[in-house]
This record gives structure tokens, C-alpha cells and sequence, in this order.
């Protein structure tokens, strides 16, 4: 027995389904015969038994991407993560006797995933498909909707000599490469001008080129705040942005090649990292140097010759720490107004400098939120106050608005 209920609902505007009940296949006769398009309607009903999508992955395909979640919560240890999994199998079978913990280790040997330690004394490592995956995993889970491109460039309001071809057409102009010349409607051109009597001749007016679209290149630094707040509380807060930083370096490496990416890390002090090292990332015993940070992504973004250049920024704290003469000066305790000047006096050299920087704030602090205001104000850049979820899709969406630059 089940129950069907159509209620009645607008479709356009105007068109209109009378409330129909059905009570299982002994009322489907009488109702048949109570409204004449009773019939018509249910050969639109047809109900079977739901049979759930079958993954159709390997079981090591499966097992392979648990694997991969793992070892990124456990900074790219491996020995760690295959802990994880014995855990995990102890409480939900991962393995049995046709296909074993040490299989599946052998497997991720054998596909480059991980590999055997190259001294004695350490333990098994992350191979460089392995690096290569959980980066790929992190684009797939942040940037899902992600379709692949064409150029790795940046669009403009300007066209002439640029890259990318259009549909329009212009006379040729002196220093117009000859590539750009449209041969087709350049050959027209002559016929009409000057005919065909007494031979083909064709002059510069004759010539049109094919216009196109300038497009410029971005160089992006991106700040991760890898002070001790990051793990506060219990709450896992470093993962979701290390996993951001490893999206956002995987879309700019396959949809735009000729864009640059810099990450530094900041807590007592700030640095470069590799994107390769990304896998790796730890939270420390520090406090918080967002002083330092934006100085050494002013360095940075000083050496590129980029039009476009920005600094995006993932913290969960206020600044609580600076470098001065070799020294720390630190204060823990609410927010220090002479570190907080500090960070305003850079956040308005960047915007002299024309470098928006856009600020993700994983925290609701309301005092915290004010000095985000407050930079965000001296710089005149951009403030996203978010939780964990969805912050990869926030900043994917402000990374695509600064890739489209006017200039």
C-alpha cells in the first residue's frame, strides 16, 4: 500500500492539476473512472525498488583516497596514516584475507604513492604521485566545479597584439605582426578595391587584421597563519586552510601556467615555503607575526614583474607578535595597539603599492572582526569572515573576480 498526493500547483501561471489521491492498486480503477485524466497521469508514475550506485572504483581506488584524506590531517606522515587505517579497519573492515593491509601498502609502493625510506632510521615518505594526488584531491574538493581552460592569463577591457583572437577585424596599423593579418578578407578587400583587370594587386589599405584580446598575468602570495591558535580548543583548523593553499596551487598551475604562486607561513616569524611542502604544514608553539608575513610578501611580489599582483591571507587570530632590532615583542593578551599599527601601516603601503589583499577570518570573535575591519579599511581590500566550511569556495570565487582585473 502507499500514498501518492498531487496537490495542486500553478504551472505557468495558469495551468492547474486537480488534488489527486491514489491509495495503493485497488483504488487506481476508481479513480480512473472519478476524472477522466486520472489515467494520462499515472503512466507518468512508475515505482521499483532503489538500488543504490555502485561505486565502481577499485578497491584500491577506494581504499587509495582514504588513505589520501588521512595523511593530510597527519601532515604527510605516512606511518601515522597507516595507523589511521588500521584503526579505521579494526572498527569497519577496510581489509580481509583476499586483499590485506600489507597489500594495499605494496600497491601504494608500486604506484609511486609512497616510497621506502631513503636512510636508515626514517620511515616511509610521501612519493611524488602522492604529493602530486592529495593536491588534486584538494582542487577536486574545494574547486569541484572547476571546468579545464584554455589560457592562463588574465582577460582585460584593452585589445591590440594581445594573445587571445577575437571575432572582430580592423585595418592593418603600422607594427601589427604579420600573424595577425586575416589573409581571407584581406584578398577580398583587394578584389573590390582595385578589380581583377590587369592582375591581382593588393596594397597595405587592403590589409585587415584579426583583433585581439590583451591578457595579463596575476602573481598571488598566499599567507597561512600556522600559529598555535590554529589547533586551539581542539578544533582542527590548520587542514581545511593547508587544503585551500594546496587547491589554490593546483589551479594555478594547470588553468594558468604563467601566473606565479608564493606561499609564506607566519607565526613568531614568516617564511617561504615550496608548494610541494604544502602536504607537510604543521601548526607550531607560536604566536602570531602578521607583520612579518606581509613584509615578506612585499618582497616577494616587489621582484615580480606581474601588472597584477594580490595577497590573500587565512588567519584565525589578531597579531601578536613582531620582530624589532632582532627582538620579539609579543603580547598575548587582547589586541596591542602598537603591533595592530604596525600591521595598518603595511596594509596601507600595499595599497599605494596597488596590492589588494583579501583577508579569510576563520573566527567570530567580534573584536577580532573589528581590526579585520579596520585593515581591511586601510588597505581597501577584501574581508571574508567564515567557518571551515566553504572557505575554498569563497576564495576560488574572489581569485577568479582578481584573475578578471580591469585594468
Amino acid at each position: 500500500m502507499f500514498h501518492l498526493q498531487s496537490q495542486a500547483v500553478n504551472l505557468c501561471g495558469s495551468r492547474r492539476l486537480n488534488l489527486l489521491t491514489f491509495q495503493g492498486a485497488q483504488d487506481q480503477g476508481d479513480a480512473r473512472n472519478q476524472h477522466p485524466d486520472a489515467q494520462n497521469l499515472m503512466l507518468g508514475y512508475r515505482f521499483s525498488e532503489y538500488t543504490p550506485e555502485r561505486d565502481k572504483r577499485s578497491r584500491f581506488e577506494q581504499l587509495r583516497d582514504i588513505f589520501l584524506e588521512v595523511v593530510t590531517h597527519t601532515s604527510g606522515d605516512v606511518e601515522e596514516a597507516l595507523d589511521w587505517m588500521r584503526e579505521i579497519d579494526a572498527q569497519h573492515n577496510l581489509f580481509d584475507d583476499e586483499y590485506t593491509m600489507e597489500d594495499f601498502v605494496e600497491e601504494l609502493k608500486q604506484k609511486g604513492y609512497i616510497r621506502d625510506p631513503e636512510r636508515q632510521g626514517q620511515g616511509i615518505a610521501l612519493g611524488a604521485r602522492g604529493e602530486q594526488s592529495i593536491r588534486q584531491r584538494a582542487l577536486d574538493q574545494i574547486f569541484g566545479n572547476l571546468k579545464k581552460g584554455m589560457s592562463g592569463q588574465h582577460r582585460t577591457r584593452h585589445t591590440g597584439g594581445g594573445d587571445e583572437p577575437t571575432e572582430d577585424r580592423r585595418p592593418f596599423r603600422f607594427g601589427d605582426k604579420p600573424e595577425q593579418i586575416d589573409f581571407a578578407e584581406s584578398f577580398r578587400n583587394a578584389q573590390i578595391n582595385h578589380g581583377l583587370d590587369g592582375g591581382f594587386r593588393m596594397t597595405e589599405n587592403d590589409l585587415e587584421v584579426i583583433e585581439r584580446e590583451y591578457r595579463s598575468m596575476t602573481s598571488t602570495v598566499l599567507m597561512i597563519d600556522i600559529s598555535h591558535s590554529m589547533i586551539l580548543y581542539g578544533e582542527d583548523r590548520i587542514t581545511p586552510a593547508k587544503k585551500v593553499a594546496m587547491a589554490l596551487s593546483e589551479l594555478i598551475m594547470r588553468k594558468y601556467p604563467k601566473d606565479t604562486l608564493d606561499i609564506v607561513v607566519f607565526g613568531d616569524d614568516a617564511w617561504e615555503i615550496q608548494i610541494k611542502d604544502l602536504p607537510y604544514l604543521k601548526v607550531g608553539p607560536y604566536h602570531t607575526n602578521t607583520v612579518a608575513g606581509l613584509e615578506r610578501s612585499l618582497d616577494i611580489l616587489r621582484r615580480r614583474k606581474a601588472t597584477n599582483k594580490q595577497i590573500f591571507m587565512i588567519t584565525d587570530g589578531k597579531p601578536s607578535c613582531l620582530i624589532e632590532d632582532g627582538e620579539f615583542y609579543k603580547n598575548s593578551w587582547g589586541l596591542d595597539p602598537y603591533i595592530v599599527g604596525k600591521c595598518l601601516n603595511l596594509a596601507r603601503q600595499c595599497r599605494k603599492l596597488r596590492i589588494p589583499i583579501t583577508t579569510f577570518m576563520i573566527a567570530q570573535d567580534p573584536y577580532l572582526q573589528q581590526f579585520v575591519e579596520d585593515f581591511t579599511e586601510a588597505n581597501n581590500g577584501r574581508a571574508f569572515f567564515t567557518g571551515l566550511q566553504g572557505l575554498g569556495d569563497i576564495m576560488f570565487t574572489d581569485f577568479e573576480k582578481n584573475r578578471r582585473r580591469k585594468l
